[in-house]
């Protein structure tokens, strides 16, 4: 497993002793509005979503998705990470934050650190993103990534409307990054 280091954040990965954190960020209004009820109440479905979700893709594939902590206070702000999800041929990059840190670049920063090491280190040779047609502020950071919009889809056994971007190795360019600063670079965690 692989810790991130950006300029303003540390990727780490997520351990059941996150339930809290994912508690609360999972029962966000935003997050119910563009991912869906995970119906995730207590501490209890909190600890099951860890396990049946980013703990097992960590044992099945290597990576998965991370908690995102502001590096200047410690505070559990998001979580951003690689994704093998039904329904998609490639690798996908999800990131959700919470209220409180939205609007400050931070999805920006860790799904670039993300995106460098899924198509750098652990070379992916194509990374794609979806996200819910109205989300309009996740399109926005997509598309300042550098991740070209391909098509509208549906997930299987969804009737949720989506759209579909890729990124592919070779693809990232500086003009894609928000800021020098930002880069991340990978460390044994």
């Amino acid at each position: 497993m692989k810790t991130l280091d950006t300029a303003r954040l540390r990727i780490v990965p997520l351990t059941v002793e996150d339930a809290p954190f994912i508690l609360e960020l999972v029962n966000d209004p935003a997050w119910i509005r563009f991912i869906g009820d995970k119906n995730v109440h207590s501490l209890a479905d909190a600890e099951g979503y860890l396990r049946k979700g980013p703990l097992a893709m960590y044992k099945r594939h290597g990576y998965g998705l991370y908690r995102v902590d502001r590096r200047s206070d410690g505070a559990k702000v998001g979580m951003c990470g690689l994704i093998r999800r039904d329904g998609l041929e490639d690798v996908d990059v999800g990131f959700a934050f919470l209220e409180s840190a939205r609007g400050q670049g931070y999805a920006s920063e860790a799904a670039r650190a993300v995106l460098d090491y899924g198509l750098g280190e652990l070379a992916l040779g194509r990374i794609v993103a979806i996200t819910n047609v109205d989300n309009h502020a996740s399109s926005r950071v997509l598309e300042k990534l550098g991740m070209r919009f391909v098509r509208t889809m549906q997930l299987p056994r969804d009737t949720t409307e989506l759209k579909l971007y890729e990124i592919e190795r070779g693809a990232l360019s500086s003009a894609s990054t928000a800021a020098e600063g930002s880069r991340g670079t990978a460390r044994s965690a």
